[in-house]
């Protein structure tokens, strides 16, 4: 089928790419290299250097895509923060012009949303239903997306999917800025250093491994449209997350601490079971075995 990945040569996106062109789609990538990378992309590929808050119009005119694979974001929560109106532009404007552009071509729009920074602090595993308690503009910016899915779902009678992710970490994650504390660290580890950890390190995420989302974003094509957990429902605290590295990497490794950061959850991990019964999809690599495949990235 024809399709448009925005944001494609960014981490998750290049995969999502790589899992398009093995099934034989024709794959678009809309990337404006805020983020992503020229080595993340792939050969078979067509490659359109834009930007969703101008350029979506024209790259989907050439397209004629049947799927968007709806990536590309302002992804930071820092800099949500000190510029939300840069975050809501991207992410909720950017989101509206995507969906526009997908409606006059009749495509359906797979978004990627987030799970931790939407649901905020997580007492038990938050299922899509949860009350929803952003604390970053980033947060309120994707659930605004989210939203706007909805909305064109009931206004147009689309059937557009969001994704609500939690914390996706594999190969080609960017460990510069603020990216993943998997890829921070591993690259750390890979140089010799220190990890440095914010806060006292008990703080807990649900982390799922890059080629589990890939398979769960392809699941969702043709979907009734709704809303979707993909994450692993096992929350690994920051503490354990480092005894893990040291195993995989073999090497005896301390951390530093450093103080906690604002904005930063203590506690979030996301409820699968709707992905499982309605998508047929479920999380299937271990924490050991996706660490230790992003490892081997690391080290070269």
């Amino acid at each position: 089928m024809r399709t448009v990945v925005t944001g494609g040569a960014g981490f998750i996106g290049s995969h999502v790419v790589d899992a398009l062109l093995a099934r034989g789609d024709e794959v678009h990538v809309l990337d404006n290299l805020t983020s992503g990378k020229h080595e993340n992309l792939r050969d078979g590929s067509v490659f359109h250097e834009a930007d969703i808050r101008s350029e979506a119009d024209a790259v989907f005119a050439e397209a004629r895509p049947e799927v968007v694979f709806h990536l590309a974001a302002q992804a930071s929560v820092s800099v949500s923060v000190e510029r939300p109106e840069l975050d809501a532009d991207v992410n909720v404007l950017g989101t509206v012009r995507v969906l526009e552009a997908a409606r006059r071509h009749g495509a359906q729009v797979v978004f990627s949303s987030t799970g931790g920074a939407i649901y905020g602090e997580c007492d038990r595993p938050a299922a899509e239903d949860a009350e929803r308690r952003p604390i970053s503009p980033y947060g309120i910016s994707k659930l605004a997306g989210e939203e706007y899915l909805a909305g064109w779902n009931r206004l147009h009678g689309t059937r557009h999917v969001a994704l609500r992710l939690g914390n996706v970490y594999g190969p080609r994650q960017d460990p510069h800025g603020e990216a993943g504390v998997v890829a921070i660290f591993l690259e750390v580890i890979a140089a010799g250093r220190r990890p440095r950890i914010f806060g006292d390190g008990t703080a807990t995420r649900d982390y799922v491994y890059v080629g589990d989302v890939v398979r769960a974003t392809l699941a969702a094509t043709g979907a009734d449209g709704g809303v979707y957990n993909v994450a692993t429902g096992r929350e690994t605290s920051v503490l354990e997350l480092v005894d893990r590295m040291r195993a995989v990497t073999g090497a005896d490794v301390e951390a530093d601490h450093a103080e906690p950061r604002l904005g930063d959850l203590q506690r979030s991990v996301l409820d699968p079971s709707l992905a499982e019964r309605e998508l047929g999809w479920r999380a299937e690599a271990s924490l050991d075995d996706g660490l230790a495949s992003t490892w081997d990235f690391f080290r070269g």
